[in-house]
């Protein structure tokens, strides 16, 4: 093999590396929970009793719980649901959910109700510290207070990121 079509091998390499990279998310400290956000978001939408297309739906996100041994504020959570709900292809359309929107809903509307609760011991690792977590994911009519669907995702977040 020329020493010019080696070259050009490893640049071609290279730059599919790169794409591949720039393919799996973000990896910046701000981003910890970018990945969960999107697993949750992608469960949701496949929530049997959301109407379709999902550009029908109006996803009305309530303040999430979260564990205070996670050191982490809701909106942070909040932030990463509503991004990755409003990311979807095609996506619904999201609201905050605030008391005013309890009464009054269309037929389109749903509440989605979370809470992340740890789900273990923190796992200390040799570089790093896991906090395992069980993220709850619940839809209801806006007024009502009980859940037609439900699920939990279940998982672990580098402590040092978030």
């Amino acid at each position: 093999m020329s020493r010019r079509l080696r070259s050009l091998l490893a640049a071609v390499l290279l730059l599919a590396g790169c794409a591949e990279l720039q393919d799996a998310g973000p990896i910046t400290v701000r981003q910890a929970l970018f990945g969960l956000g999107e697993r949750a978001a992608e469960r949701v939408a496949e929530a049997p009793p959301l109407p379709q297309p999902p550009i029908d739906q109006v996803l009305l996100l309530a303040m999430p719980e979260v564990d205070t041994t996670f050191s982490l504020a809701p909106e942070r959570l909040l932030e990463s649901l509503t991004r990755a709900l409003l990311g979807l292809e095609p996506g619904p359309q999201v609201l905050d959910w605030g008391p005013s929107l309890a009464q009054g809903g269309g037929e389109n509307q749903w509440r989605l109700d979370s809470r992340l609760v740890a789900d273990g011991p923190r796992l200390t690792l040799s570089d790093r510290t896991l906090l395992p977590y069980r993220l709850q994911l619940s839809l209801r009519r806006p007024g009502g207070d009980r859940p037609l669907w439900s699920t939990e995702l279940a998982g672990a977040l580098d402590a040092s990121a978030l």
